[in-house]
């Protein structure tokens, strides 16, 4: 006889670090998420205008934030739908068929009212919720998924310091040399339409992480041991293919482990590490180079870097995703009582090949195409994106010779690769002004629009300074790039462009993520394909601009196309409203 279902079981979960009480079946709390979010409203918008109180009724315990792009998407102190953690929108009716297929939210809120047997939520103080766990443990996996993205794009820029000794060896131009650098950053293209879904099915974030580190560190090892310059390009884009999945993966992971008010905090520190990569990469790559060492050597260090990040992710990464750890304690339950009605609702998804394939590939384009906002910050992104990855062909030109002649004589060659730390210096400070500042100015702007959300606009102020200052520090860094000017004038102006890099990511990553609340997976997976193909494709022509143009003018330009671009933010602090109640996607 199959055991009767009651609220209160424990249950012992097969993996994880902590133990306790089992979750608690929660269809009251179902009814009203349900009740509070309306299929229709009377103005034609798909849904009302999330409030405080709405939010409360959401499973804040169990689902965590979307994954596409979650290198920094996570930097919101919203909670999102269900079905965006699920890998999925909610503009249900009105989505042109791209969720023709999938199981609605609608449909599973029904079955949590009539089936007892689904296990859906944590408890209240639940230890195995991953929220609930120790606040040094969370910490602690806080560091490993930032040393994870770390590893990635520490990877994606460090060819840039051994450039000339590859070139010696494979006999290739500077542009091909490049493309070390750009197939690896063209990798990043296809991660949020891989790794992103992967960690939002039973595999879950561990399970998404080590089906991509282990090929990674493999590849790695065939880029140490390539012979010719096919073969090291082909592993330099697979390694960037695989690479990917920690910069889509981390970011929900954290969000996984902190409610809002921490999480803000967590993701402001964790955002470091996608630009503290590609400004320390070139700086060991070059001391690499400066010790006249076989360029090879860097290679094995990514291994040796790789491969401590693969067992760190199997033997001290938990399973985080709630929705996974739900279904194996389901399973559990089965396995204990011998009812096979025991369910969770990752179980019950159901989906198609078709309405995955819509879901993952073309939304994100059809919102880029349907919306302006999205589109006008996607560009702006992606061309600082870009900026940054051509700062790699730029520096030698002003740091090396003929600029100020780091690289000549062993005195002052070790200085060229230090020349990237003002990046990561200038992130670091910005990390720290958003945490101290901008955090608590949104929290008091929480309470005073309470029990509805600050509108969406609040958050691009940081990055109408950051594009400011982003713009100014390249004017700044060019025209005192002369060799007669002291090389510190440079220096300190590129600390200036890192500061306005992360003001301007953070600012318009959360601006994303509250506007397109039920859109966010999506939306967030549209820049980091659109950012990404920008990385790998500008440094490209980026050493044959500056040839002609030299330095100064080359900044210049730069600067000229980042003033134009940083008009967005102020443009939708103005008109966002009006923009934002007439789109189809954005809740109005």
């Amino acid at each position: 006889m199959s055991e009767k279902p009651h609220l209160n079981h424990s249950v012992t979960l097969p993996e994880g670090p902590v133990s306790g009480s089992g979750p608690t079946v929660a269809r009251q709390a179902s009814v009203r998420r349900n009740k509070s979010l309306n299929r229709k409203t009377s103005n034609g918008s798909l849904y009302p205008v999330p409030t405080n109180d709405s939010l409360k009724g959401l499973r804040r315990d169990s689902l965590p934030l979307p994954s596409a792009g979650a290198e920094l998407a996570g930097a919101t102190d919203l909670v999102l739908p269900p079905d965006v953690a699920f890998g999925k929108d909610l503009e249900r009716g009105d989505s042109d068929g791209f969720d023709e297929g999938a199981e609605d939210a609608h449909d599973v809120m029904e079955k949590e009212e009539k089936d007892p047997y689904l296990i859906d939520k944590f408890e209240d103080g639940d230890p195995r919720n991953p929220k609930n766990w120790n606040s040094a443990y969370r910490w602690m996996l806080t560091t490993i998924a930032g040393l994870l993205v770390l590893n990635s794009t520490f990877s994606s820029s460090s060819p840039s310091g051994i450039s000339q000794d590859m070139m010696a060896y494979f006999t290739f131009s500077r542009e091909v040399a490049t493309l070390a650098i750009s197939l690896f950053v063209a990798g990043y293209c296809l991660g949020p339409f891989i790794w992103g879904p992967l960690s939002e099915t039973p595999l879950g974030r561990k399970g998404s992480l080590l089906l991509a580190l282990i090929p990674y560190t493999l590849f790695t090892i065939g880029c140490a041991l390539s012979k010719n310059t096919a073969s090291i390009l082909v592993f330099r884009f697979l390694t960037g293919c695989f690479g990917a999945s920690p910069l889509v993966v981390c970011g929900a992971l954290i969000s996984d482990l902190f409610e809002a008010q921490q999480r803000g905090i967590a993701l402001s520190i964790f955002s470091l590490a996608p630009f503290a990569g590609p400004s320390l990469g070139p700086i060991v790559s070059g001391f690499i180079s400066a010790s006249g060492t076989d360029w090879r050597i860097l290679y094995w260090v990514l291994f040796a870097f790789a491969g401590f990040c693969t067992l760190l992710a199997a033997f001290v990464l938990p399973e985080t995703y709630a929705p996974a750890l739900l279904s194996r304690v389901a399973k559990q339950k089965r396995k204990e009582t011998g009812d096979d009605r025991w369910k969770a609702p990752l179980d019950l998804r159901k989906r198609d090949f078709k309405s995955e394939v819509n879901n993952t590939i073309f939304k994100p384009f059809l919102l880029l195409v349907m919306e302006p906002m999205l589109l006008s910050l996607t560009l702006y992104m992606s061309l600082i994106y870009a900026i940054l990855y051509m700062l790699f062909e730029i520096f030698p030109f002003v740091y090396g010779p003929g600029g100020h002649g780091f690289n000549e004589g062993a005195e002052t060659v070790q200085l060229a690769g230090l020349t990237y730390l003002p990046l990561f210096i200038g992130g670091f400070i910005a990390c720290l002004i958003n945490i101290f500042y901008f955090n608590p100015q949104y929290s008091k702007a929480l309470e005073k629009h309470a029990p509805k959300l600050p509108p969406p606009e609040i958050r691009l102020w940081p990055g109408a300074i950051g594009g400011i200052a982003f713009a100014g520090a390249f004017f700044w860094f060019g025209w005192t790039s002369y060799p007669g000017i002291s090389y510190w004038s440079p220096i300190i102006a590129t600390t200036f462009v890192g500061i306005g890099i992360l003001f301007v990511f953070l600012s318009l990553f959360n601006y994303i993520i509250d506007t397109y609340l039920w859109s966010a997976g999506s939306s967030l997976a549209a820049t980091t394909i659109v950012r990404s193909a920008f990385g790998a494709g500008f440094p490209l022509f980026a050493s044959q601009m500056v040839e002609r143009l030299n330095p100064r003018w080359t900044s210049t330009l730069l600067g000229c196309l980042a003033f134009l671009f940083c008009l967005a933010p102020f443009g939708l602090i103005k008109y966002g409203p009006k923009l934002r109640s007439m789109s189809r996607y954005a809740p109005s």
